[in-house]
């Protein structure tokens, strides 16, 4: 039984983190150039965001786990959401740095946003602890839109 909760603890936190990286590394060009737009004041330095989405991440995976491993009959619809806000997050860098179509991430990140928002409830009705877990997500995600906006306003 521990290895499999041990299992289920990997496959989920490893999924995230892997999917952030692929999607970092195909965007890594985009990220020297974003160095060089206009930003706001109070615009995170450059070495946040790697800490913070790795930390995020891991949170991801474990309330998906925990989730997982709650065995309600409501998990599956629920880590659905999960798998599509990751599918959305991957893209969302790629959009931004790589292709550099910041009003149209704009759009997809609004679009993370709600799907996290609505993965974090799903889960919090599950269990609760899984839901709270991801605030910090959210909270992020919300200062990534400010961001995310104001970059493309600034640099347009």
């Amino acid at each position: 039984m521990k290895k499999h909760r041990f299992r289920i603890f990997f496959l989920f936190i490893a999924l995230p983190l892997l999917i952030g990286a692929l999607s970092a590394f195909l965007s890594r060009e985009g990220m020297t150039d974003f160095e060089l737009l206009r930003k706001p004041f109070l615009a995170p330095p450059g070495w946040v965001f790697p800490v913070a989405w790795t930390l995020l991440y891991l949170l991801m995976g474990i309330s998906a786990a925990l989730v997982w491993l709650s065995g309600s009959s409501e998990r599956g619809g629920a880590v659905f959401l999960w798998g599509a806000q990751l599918f959305v997050n991957f893209w969302w860098s790629i959009f931004f740095f790589r292709w550099q179509i910041r009003g149209y991430a704009l759009l997809w990140l609004l679009l993370l946003f709600v799907l996290a928002a609505w993965m974090t409830l799903s889960f919090r009705r599950i269990r609760p602890a899984a839901g709270r877990i991801n605030y910090p997500y959210l909270i992020w995600l919300a200062l990534a839109v400010w961001l995310n906006a104001a970059v493309w306003f600034l640099n347009a």
